[in-house]
């Protein structure tokens, strides 16, 4: 309860922050499913992508984050924001389980799928496993886009951030879920990332 209470809390001061100081722009938030299991998909181009993200997303998110940000202090604001730590560079059984069984009770999971920052602000191949967490509940893919987050790149003093929901992707239903399906809906989601990030530089 108080966990929640706070939660919403940050979640309304960062929306003021983000809207006044980086003009935040969201649309597509009816595209998120208000009940059951979620998968966000999103790109990823700064370290204020997981905030913006949570903040511009109409559900309360959940996302990893590197265990070396879990320092004292430092590692309490993150988790009081959604995150949970997982390490880098190897299998972390206990994250994985984690955000599986977030998504098996109806949680909202944020990925990224090409598994690292971009350096130049494109979207890159996605991970081998993106969505390994995701068939284990069969949860629907929400692709998303973030731009503009990349300030330091921008190089614009007051610059302008945009997030973009699209249309969730399904698994398919009573068929298994084969090494064929997952690379389809992978490829899927990360064409639906780039169309979405290309209507945002088109003005849409």
């Amino acid at each position: 309860m108080l966990y929640d209470i706070f939660h919403a809390t940050v979640k309304f001061i960062l929306k003021v922050l983000f809207t006044i100081f980086l003009r935040m722009d969201v649309k597509g938030e009816e595209n998120v499913p208000m009940s059951g299991p979620v998968v966000l998909a999103c790109n990823h181009i700064s370290l204020l992508d997981p905030p913006v993200l949570g903040t511009a997303a109409p559900r309360k998110v959940k996302f990893m984050a590197k265990a070396e940000l879990f320092v004292p202090v430092l590692g309490t604001i993150y988790k009081l924001l959604g995150a949970f730590p997982v390490r880098r560079g190897g299998n972390d059984k206990a994250a994985i389980k984690y955000g599986i069984d977030l998504l098996k009770s109806g949680g909202v999971l944020a990925i990224f799928p090409e598994g690292t920052r971009s350096k130049t602000g494109e979207l890159g191949k996605a991970a081998p496993g993106a969505l390994m967490m995701a068939s284990k509940s069969l949860a629907p893919i929400v692709p998303a886009c973030v731009v503009g987050t990349d300030v330091k790149r921008c190089g614009k003093i007051w610059p302008k951030v945009s997030v973009r929901f699209g249309k969730p992707i399904y698994f398919p239903k009573d068929e298994p879920i084969t090494k064929e399906v997952l690379k389809n809906m992978t490829d899927e989601m990360m064409a639906r990332i780039a169309e979405l990030q290309a209507g945002v530089k088109n003005g849409n």
